[in-house]
């Protein structure tokens, strides 16, 4: 009889230390730390898909040709660089003819183009930003339009906005003109 009680004792005891230590302890802690450790796995594989694809950028960017990136950097450069662009615009003058007497940041610095005909509407957070700048020059027609084509020319965006000519007899004019130029942000 000794035989058959023995092992019901061991059943019942290794029945109770289950319930009573092994089971709360695996649904518990353990289970608790095997979801730490599935969330940090997906944060993992996570990390890694982002570093591939950081490389991939990488490698694109760098496929790249510099000149072409030297190109589009002065087309439309990280910051407004105003001393650079008055150097270039003063130059420009200079070589078309033309004498610029002043230029100053235009009050209206950017405009909205909802009332613009055929203007998209600006989106509220553009990564592209704009100032006016006011120009007023002094020479004649020809070097007006060497000026302009210059412009037109430049490796740096630029638009006229507006353009004043003020007559005189003498084949000598006064312009006022708006040219609008733009930066990422």
């Amino acid at each position: 009889m000794n035989s058959r009680i023995l092992p019901g004792v061991a059943l019942i005891l290794a029945v109770g230390i289950f319930f009573i230590y092994v089971n709360p302890t695996w649904s518990g802690s353990i289970a608790a730390t095997q979801a730490a450790i599935a969330s940090d796995n997906q944060a993992l594989a996570a990390a890694t898909e982002y570093t591939s694809q950081q490389n991939q950028l990488a490698a694109a960017r760098d496929a790249i040709d510099p000149s072409a990136l030297t190109r589009l950097s002065t087309l439309l450069p990280d910051s407004v660089d105003n001393v650079g662009l008055i150097l270039d615009l003063n130059a420009l003058a200079s070589a078309s003819g033309l004498s610029l007497s002043s230029i100053d940041v235009a009050t209206n610095a950017v405009p909205s183009n909802s009332g613009s005909v055929g203007a998209l509407p600006a989106p509220s957070a553009s990564s592209i930003g704009s100032v006016d700048l006011s120009l007023s020059a002094v020479g004649t027609y020809t070097a007006l339009k060497a000026f302009l084509s210059g412009i037109e020319k430049s490796e740096r965006l630029l638009d006229v906005q507006d353009l004043v000519i003020k007559g005189s007899d003498t084949g000598v004019y006064t312009y006022q003109m708006r040219v609008r130029i733009y930066w990422l942000r």
